[in-house]
């Protein structure tokens, strides 16, 4: 599966715009479908969650779950992720169970 990465800021707005969200304590996920076959994924961290090192700490955590797990979710899908406060400290399992309870909220994963 081929996943890659949101970076422009009119891609964030479209899926905000047109895109379904669900939350749950540690993220909010906006999804969308779209034409192609790969999956792109955003990741967005408020200063409000705290400070650099907490801010890339989440990131890397939430890409890595897209790099192991991201062969479950449906193709063809721009996923936007936006880490909440409770997401601070958060390990790689408890972000893998978070984002793929969403998963299953949104109906994109393949079980």
């Amino acid at each position: 599966m081929n996943i890659s990465h949101l970076k422009r800021n009119e891609d964030f707005r479209n899926v905000f715009k047109k895109g379904r969200s669900f939350a749950n304590r540690c993220f909010v996920m906006y999804v969308i479908k779209k034409e192609e076959s790969e999956i792109r994924v955003g990741i967005s961290v408020s200063k409000k969650v705290g400070n650099s090192v907490v801010r890339h700490r989440i990131t890397r955590v939430v890409r890595e779950v897209f790099r192991l797990y991201g062969a479950v979710f449906n193709s063809g899908l721009d996923i936007v992720v936006i880490a909440r406060t409770g997401a601070v400290g958060i390990g790689l399992e408890q972000a893998r169970k978070e984002i793929l309870h969403l998963g299953k909220l949104h109906k994109i994963v393949d079980n």
